[in-house]
C-alpha cells in the first residue's frame, strides 16, 4: 500500500491550521527553560521572535489580544515578572496593527525593521519590569541579546514561512 501524501485540492485539518502557530510560539517560549548557564541574558526571546514572525507573515491569523495568553505563558516559562510579557507583547501587537494601517505595502526590510523595533521595545521593557521588581542591570546587559535577536529574525521568519507552507498544505 502506498502512503498517502498531500493532495492538491484537499483541505488541511482545522487543528493544524489553528494550532501550528500557537504551538510553535509556546515551544519557542519554552526554550528559556533549557539548562543554559550564562552570566548575562544572551539567548534570544524565541517565543517573541516567533510571535512577530507569524504576525508579520500572516496578519489575518491572530487578533491583537492573542499576545495576552501567549505572553502569560512566556512569563511563566522565562521567570520574568508576571505580566511583563503580557503587557509588552500586547502593546507590540497593537503597535504592529497601528503601523499596518499606516503602511500601504510592506516588504522584507520593513518587516525586519518592525520586528527590530518590537524586539528592542520588549527587551528594554522587560529590563524595566525587572528593575521595578527588584532586579538590576543596565541596557548594556541586554544589548547582546537585542543584537542577536534582531539578527536572528530573518532566520526565524524563514522557518515560519516554511511551517506555514506545511500548515496550509492538505
Amino acid at each position: 500500500m502506498i502512503p498517502e501524501g498531500p493532495r492538491l485540492g484537499g483541505n488541511p485539518s482545522r487543528f493544524r491550521l489553528k494550532a501550528t502557530p500557537l504551538i510553535t510560539v509556546m515551544l519557542g517560549s519554552m526554550l528559556t527553560a533549557l539548562p543554559i548557564i550564562a552570566q548575562s541574558p544572551v539567548l534570544p526571546p524565541v517565543g517573541l521572535l516567533l510571535l512577530l514572525s507569524w504576525r508579520l507573515l500572516r496578519p489575518e491569523l491572530w487578533p491583537a489580544w492573542i499576545a495576552l495568553p501567549l505572553g502569560f505563558f512566556d512569563d511563566m516559562m522565562s521567570g520574568q515578572p508576571l505580566g511583563s510579557a503580557m503587557c509588552l507583547w500586547t502593546l507590540t501587537m497593537i503597535g504592529i496593527d497601528f503601523a499596518e494601517r499606516r503602511l500601504i505595502w510592506r516588504d522584507y526590510w520593513q518587516d525586519w525593521l518592525i520586528a527590530g523595533i518590537a524586539v528592542i521595545f520588549c527587551l528594554t521593557g522587560g529590563l524595566w519590569f525587572a528593575r521595578l521588581t527588584g532586579g538590576g542591570g543596565t541596557i548594556a546587559l541586554v544589548a547582546p541579546q537585542i543584537l542577536w535577536s534582531v539578527l536572528l529574525y530573518p532566520f526565524v521568519a524563514r522557518q515560519c514561512a516554511w511551517l506555514d507552507r506545511w500548515r496550509i498544505m492538505a
